[in-house]
């Protein structure tokens, strides 16, 4: 196979390779108060990534889908089944899972932490994390009241998803704030290419 020139800057013939493309985030929204920050966090990514967007059935009473970016794609429970009518058509869930460079839980909910841990899948949303390739990286930012955080499941659940890989970005005593989860993405993809 024959390679392309490589190209050059105009100043000093730096050799550039061919341009990458742009990383594929999936974002995923669960059922807290603080999901109303959801629409900033899709915003904040859509500007430099192709994103998708997953959210629990729960979360929907605090996310406004008419502040979604344009761009971003919103897939619920619904879409799951609507999309599958016999065997061997696609299946919702895990054509995500492929699509995806990396997946990003903002906020994640106790509820829905105790169910990652456990391995239970009963919605879209920990559908995927059921099949997600943990090679792949995986961000949560939980979002839960004090006492729910401070209860000692909360621990134990970290734990156990802290072994599969999953990367924690904390906030302070609440889901962090949308700028610091995209900086912390960011600059994650920032020092790691891309798979092609």
């Amino acid at each position: 196979m024959a390679h392309p020139e490589p190209q050059y800057v105009q100043r000093g013939n730096v050799p550039m390779g061919p341009p990458r493309r742009k990383p594929r985030i999936l974002l995923g929204a669960c059922g807290c108060v603080a999901a109303v920050q959801f629409a900033s966090i899709c915003h904040c990514f859509s500007e430099w990534a192709e994103v998708k967007a997953v959210a629990t059935p729960a979360s929907l009473h605090f996310i406004d889908i008419e502040s979604l970016p344009d761009n971003v794609d919103l897939y619920t429970d619904r879409h799951e089944w609507s999309c599958w009518e016999k065997v061997g058509d696609n299946v919702l869930h895990i054509e995500l899972y492929r699509w995806a460079d990396l997946m990003v839980i903002a906020p994640l909910s106790a509820n829905t932490l105790a169910k990652i841990a456990g391995g239970i899948c009963d919605n879209l949303l920990t559908c995927i994390v059921r099949a997600w390739d943990y090679s792949k990286p995986m961000f949560i930012a939980p979002g839960m009241n004090t006492f729910t955080w401070r209860n000692p499941f909360t621990e134990k659940h970290l734990m156990l998803v802290d072994e599969l890989g999953v990367s924690f970005i904390p906030g302070d005593d609440a889901m962090a704030e949308p700028t610091e989860i995209h900086s912390t993405v960011r600059l994650y993809l920032e020092s790691r290419p891309l798979p092609n």
